[in-house]
């Protein structure tokens, strides 16, 4: 039995999301009752086929949840897990019975290591026990999945006949997991098509992959069981489940949506909502996902390197096998860093609203990579800051050529600092009553001045303990007019001193305004 997309040559795969069943036995990742509901409201907006609610036996929490979602799902089926006893059984029937779309999901071991050491049962008890729980599963509802735990790890003959039972007694799904993520996808393809060969009644049902992800191939092993002829695919949002996780439900769509030339199959998600999803889970479990998560991750849409950039502001598709809008996030981002080129930081630029000269470019560009080697993350607010530091300086009389700082819990602190001054260098060592009060004094003592301070602030330009500080100084010169300057970088003691002395050269500009701007040599007060 296959499900086809009507309209379309292209076999329609059902996808069964478990992320509220299997997701949650990560361990940590249990979801409170309305969290559960909030999940599976937005699983059932993005057109999931099956949303297996949770295990109803587990807890009567477990059980509430599950029936208050069969309640309240409009789309999908709703599934309920159950081992092969009847108190399972019949609580999952209780729990699903008010869904529109009801479904029992029954499992037993059928592996030889799982059956001696778990079950502690022969393989005909255990072919008893399939026959049993699944005809009383299909007493209570018409939709009933029986599933074969370590599947893979079963031998072929026992499997066989396994799945012959289940169908017989009802079941119009059939599950292969691979339990403990051992299978490899040649022999996951192998194995569902030698099950639909021999099983005499395999076209009664429709035929389910379920695969762990223990040695990172659950996605490539569910395609591969898709391709032998199963039309259903388990997974979780994000991938999480237990030890490694589950096939990622985002990955399997978009490879299926992306790769359609060799895999000819669609399913009814509706993928620009894969990143809601993905961050609601996120959140609701405190599971992060990694940033180089595929599809989801912070990166997946994120070119930091040069060669990178430039390919992606020619043309997006040199990098992009899909668009970020395909999966819900806004735009491609451009990660500015120490990898960047000179095209993608001319881009940014305009971005941002800037135009500059090539020149003007040429130093912000190199302010930028010495910032880019100093933190890990360059935002935008960084690059503003910088840039804005750059077009205010660029004319000043009076430049920072580099400052020393000795600080501590033994002062005085000490300030070494060497200026530009109408292009010759002063230095001076000049102590004050903690680093920023020794930075003051040596531009006093450099610059000669009277002007007042009258305001010194510090504010983080972004987040994090690696952030550019932008200190904003106020000075007021003897008619108290007063000026103010910014300066940012994410050394707050050089962000100090650059930002006095954006003040004081303003207060020089006004003053030159007036008078003849002779250049500074002397070191009597100056008149601001």
């Amino acid at each position: 039995m296959t499900a086809n997309a009507s309209g379309s040559d292209k076999d329609r795969v059902i996808i069964f999301d478990t992320t509220l069943r299997d997701g949650e036995q990560s361990p940590g990742a249990s979801m409170t009752f309305e969290e559960k509901l909030e999940v599976a409201d937005l699983l059932d907006e993005m057109g999931v086929d099956v949303i297996e609610a949770g295990f109803p036996i587990a807890s009567t929490g477990d059980f509430e949840a599950v029936s208050e979602i069969a309640r309240r799902v409009k789309r999908a089926t709703v599934a309920g897990l159950a081992r092969a006893g009847q108190k399972d059984i019949d609580r999952a029937g209780e729990a699903v019975r008010h869904a529109a779309k009801p479904r029992i999901h029954t499992f037993i071991s059928t592996s030889p290591v799982h059956m001696k050491y778990k079950l502690q049962m022969e393989p005909e008890k255990v072919l008893e026990m399939i026959a049993a729980s699944v005809a009383r599963a299909r007493n209570l509802v018409p939709d009933v999945e029986w599933s074969a735990e370590d599947g893979t790890r079963t031998e072929h003959d026992f499997l066989c006949r396994c799945v012959e039972t289940a169908i017989r007694a009802g079941a119009t799904t059939i599950n292969i997991p691979d339990t403990v993520g051992y299978t490899v996808p040649e022999e996951y393809y192998a194995l569902f098509a030698m099950l639909r060969d021999r099983v005499p009644n395999a076209d009664q049902a429709i035929f389910s992959v379920h695969c762990h992800n223990d040695l990172g191939m659950a996605v490539a092993n569910s395609l591969a069981g898709v391709k032998a002829g199963a039309r259903q695919i388990e997974c979780t949002i994000n991938g999480i489940g237990e030890r490694a996780g589950n096939a990622a439900l985002e990955e399997i769509v978009m490879a299926l949506k992306t790769r359609g030339d060799v895999l000819p199959f669609e399913t009814g998600i509706e993928s620009t909502m894969l990143n809601r999803a993905s961050k609601l889970v996120a959140a609701v479990t405190s599971f992060p996902v990694q940033y180089n998560k595929a599809i989801v991750g912070r990166n997946a849409f994120a070119h930091e390197s040069g060669i990178h950039q430039d390919g992606m502001l020619k043309n997006t598709t040199t990098y992009e096998i899909m668009t970020p809008e395909s999966v819900g996030v806004l735009k491609t981002s451009l990660v500015m860093g120490k990898h960047s080129g000179r095209h993608a930081f001319r881009e940014k630029l305009k971005e941002l609203g800037y135009e500059l000269g090539e020149n003007a470019v040429e130093d912000a560009f190199k302010r930028f990579k010495d910032l880019a080697d100093r933190k890990k993350h360059v935002y935008d607010e960084d690059i503003e800051a910088l840039v804005d530091d750059e077009i205010v300086t660029a004319h000043d009389r009076i430049k920072l050529v580099s400052l020393t700082i000795v600080a501590g819990t033994q002062g005085p602190q000490l300030a070494t600092m060497t200026l530009d001054i109408d292009g010759a260098h002063r230095t001076l060592q000049s102590t004050g009553n903690g680093p920023v009060d020794a930075i003051f004094n040596a531009v006093k003592a450099l610059v000669p001045h009277e002007a007042k301070l009258e305001l010194y602030q510090v504010h983080a330009v972004t987040e994090g303990t690696d952030a550019q500080a932008e200190v904003s100084v106020r000075l007021s010169d003897a008619e108290g007019r007063a000026v103010t300057a910014k300066a940012a970088d994410p050394d707050t003691l050089v962000a100090s001193a650059r930002a006095y002395l954006g003040a004081l050269n303003k207060l020089l500009s006004r003053a030159a305004r007036g008078e003849s701007g002779e250049r500074i040599h002397s070191t009597a007060p100056m008149s601001i």
